[in-house]
C-alpha cells in the first residue's frame, strides 16, 4: 500500500469514528433519522465552503489580498463572484464561510439564523446558473428553525454551535485525498444512520459489498462508461460505486423520496462529481420517467421490494407494452425491470437486486419472465445472495443481470446464499466471498454446489421457473446410518441404565435401614 493510501485509510477511519461519535453525543433525544439531516447538511456545507476557500486561495495567490478584502472591493467583487460561480456552480461570501461561522462561535457570537441565511445564500447563488437545478431545494431538510433543535433561537443556536465546533475540530485531510476521505466518511455516516433506522433503511442505502458486486458486473470489460443510470437511486451509493471501477462521464438518477433525493445529490458532490456531470430528478420513476427515450451504458438499481404501483394504462406505455401483461398492482418488481431494460443500450449491462419471488411467481410475472427469456433473450445471470444482508429486511435477495447483445441463450446461476460472515445485526459479504462471486460470474463455468450454466432447454423443462435450487443442487447427503451398530449402542445404554438403577435402589434401601436404627 502506498504512503498516500495509508494516510488516507488512517484519516478515513479516524474521521468516521469521530463523526459518528458527534452524531450520537449531540442528537440528545432527537430521533437519529431527524438528526441525520442536520449533521450531514452541515458536513456538506463545510465541504462547499472549503471548496470555495481553496479555489479563492489559488485565484488570489499572486494578489497579496484576502478573500474578504477582494470581496469588499467594489471593482473586484462582481468578477470574483462570477469567476467562482462559473467554476464551482455556486458562491459562498466571506461572511458565510464555514471558517467565519466557526470564528463567530469561538467568540461567543454565533447565531443560528445567520447559519440559515448562509445556507439559503448558497442556493440563491445558483439561480439563473447552469447548476440551478442541481442545487434547487438541496438544503430543504436542514430546517434550522425547527423546535426539534430547541424552543428558542438561543437554544437552537447553542445546539448547532456545538455541532459546528465539533465539525471544525475534524481534520479533513490533505488536498490530494480530501474529497475521497470526506466523501467516504459522509457515506459511512449514511450507512450508520441506515443501520439505526429500522425498516425504512432500505429506502436510501444499499450495503457497500452489494454495491461493489453490481458495479463490478456492469463495468466488466469497460474502462470507460459514458453514462450510468439508477432509477431508484436512494443516496447514490450504487451509482458512485460504478465510478470506482470505470471512468464515468455522466451520472443519471431518479428518486421518489425528497429527503433521500437531497441526500443523493449531496453524496455525488461530496465524492467530487461536478454539478455538470450529473442529472438527478425527484419523482416516481414508474409514473413519471424523467429520462424518457434516453439509453445508458450501465443501469443499476435496488428498487423497493414488491412495492404497490398503479397499473392503469401502463400497457399503452412503451416501456411495458410488449410484455402483454403488467406486473401485479401489489408487486412492482418486474415493472422496475421493464423500465430499466427500456433505458439500457444495446451494448450495456444492467444489474438489479430483487426478492426471490420474481424467480418463480406465476400469472403475469410468469408471462413477463418467459418473454424476457424466450423472446428478448436478455437475462444473462441469476445470483442468489445470503439472507439478512440489507438494513430493514432479513429476506434473501437475488441479483438479476441483463444484456441486450447476447448471442448465447443460456442463463448462468450462482448460489452464494451460504457465503456470508455473520454480523451483530446484519450478515456481511467478505471481500473473499465477493471476489468468488465475481470470478465465478466471469468464468461462467459450473462449480459443484455453487454455480451452473443452464441451457434454454433446461429452463423450458422447468417451465421458466428460475428458482435457484432447480439449477444449483446444494443438497448434502447425510452419512448412512449403521442400524446394527445403533441397535448395539442402544442395548449397551439400556444395560448401563439398568445397572445404575439397581445401584441407586440399593443405596436407597441402605439409607432406609440406617434410618430405622
Amino acid at each position: 500500500m502506498s504512503e498516500t493510501h495509508t494516510v488516507q485509510a488512517t484519516q478515513q477511519a479516524e474521521l468516521q469514528r469521530k463523526l459518528w461519535a458527534i452524531a450520537n453525543d449531540l442528537r440528545g433525544n432527537m430521533d437519529a433519522s431527524e438528526f441525520r439531516n442536520y449533521i450531514l447538511g452541515l458536513i456538506f456545507y463545510r465541504f462547499l465552503s472549503d471548496g470555495v476557500s481553496a479555489y479563492v486561495k489559488e485565484l488570489l495567490v499572486n494578489d497579496d489580498i484576502t478573500f474578504a478584502e477582494a470581496y469588499a472591493d467594489d471593482e473586484m467583487r462582481d468578477d470574483l463572484v462570477d469567476d467562482i460561480t462559473e467554476a464551482m456552480g455556486f458562491f459562498v461570501a466571506p461572511e458565510f464561510l464555514f471558517e467565519t461561522l466557526v470564528a463567530d462561535a469561538q467568540a461567543g457570537r454565533f447565531d443560528v439564523e445567520k447559519l440559515q441565511t448562509a445556507v439559503n445564500a448558497v442556493q440563491s447563488s445558483t439561480i439563473g446558473e447552469e447548476s440551478e437545478e442541481d442545487f434547487r431545494g438541496l438544503f430543504d431538510d436542514l430546517d434550522l428553525n425547527s423546535t426539534r433543535l430547541g424552543n428558542t433561537v438561543a437554544e437552537r443556536s447553542a445546539l448547532m454551535q456545538k455541532v459546528l465546533l465539533n465539525l471544525a475540530d475534524l481534520d479533513m485531510g490533505h488536498d490530494e485525498v480530501q474529497i475521497d476521505v470526506l466523501g467516504d466518511a459522509y457515506e459511512y455516516l449514511i450507512g450508520q444512520f441506515a443501520a439505526n433506522a429500522g425498516k425504512k433503511a432500505g429506502e436510501f442505502y444499499t450495503p457497500q459489498q452489494v454495491s461493489k458486486l453490481l458495479a463490478q458486473i456492469v463495468t466488466k470489460g469497460h474502462d470507460t462508461l459514458q453514462n450510468v443510470y439508477d432509477p431508484t437511486m436512494g443516496s447514490g451509493s450504487l451509482l458512485l460505486r460504478i465510478g470506482d471501477y470505470a471512468t464515468v462521464g455522466n451520472y443519471y438518477g431518479q428518486e421518489l423520496n425528497r429527503t433521500t433525493y437531497n441526500l443523493g445529490r449531496m453524496n455525488l458532490l461530496m465524492h467530487g462529481v461536478s454539478y455538470n456531470q450529473f442529472s438527478v430528478q425527484q419523482g416516481d420513476t414508474l409514473e413519471n420517467d424523467y429520462f424518457e427515450g434516453q439509453q445508458f451504458d450501465a443501469v443499476v438499481a435496488n428498487p423497493p421490494y414488491s412495492a404497490k404501483w398503479n397499473t392503469d394504462g401502463k400497457l399503452d406505455d412503451e416501456r411495458f407494452r410488449k410484455y402483454g401483461k403488467t406486473a401485479p398492482k401489489s408487486k412492482a418488481d418486474f415493472a422496475f425491470v421493464e423500465h430499466m431494460l427500456a433505458h439500457l443500450n444495446v451494448t450495456g449491462t444492467m444489474a438489479v437486486v430483487l426478492p426471490h419471488g420474481v424467480l418463480f411467481r406465476g400469472a403475469a410475472e410468469g408471462t413477463i419472465r418467459r418473454y424476457m427469456i424466450e423472446q428478448d433473450n436478455v437475462l444473462d445471470a441469476v445470483i442468489g445472495l445470503p439472507a439478512n444482508l440489507f438494513f430493514g429486511t432479513s429476506i434473501p435477495t437475488t441479483v438479476l443481470v441483463f444484456k441486450k447483445n447476447r448471442s448465447n441463450q443460456d442463463v448462468f446461476f450462482i448460489d452464494a446464499s451460504a457465503d456470508f460472515e455473520k454480523g451483530k445485526n446484519q450478515n456481511n459479504l467478505t471481500d473473499t466471498q465477493l471476489a468468488r462471486i465475481v470470478d465465478t460470474y466471469d468464468k461462467r463455468e459450473d462449480v459443484e454446489k455453487y454455480a451452473h450454466l443452464a441451457s434454454r432447454d433446461e429452463i423450458i423443462e422447468n417451465d421458466f421457473n428460475l428458482n435457484i435450487p432447480r439449477y444449483v443442487d446444494t443438497f448434502e447427503e447425510e452419512e448412512p446410518i449403521d442400524l446394527a451398530a445403533t441397535q448395539k449402542e442402544i442395548e449397551e445404554t439400556d444395560a448401563e441404565i439398568a445397572k445404575l438403577t439397581a445401584e441407586f435402589e440399593a443405596m436407597v434401601a441402605e439409607l432406609v435401614e440406617t434410618g430405622e436404627e
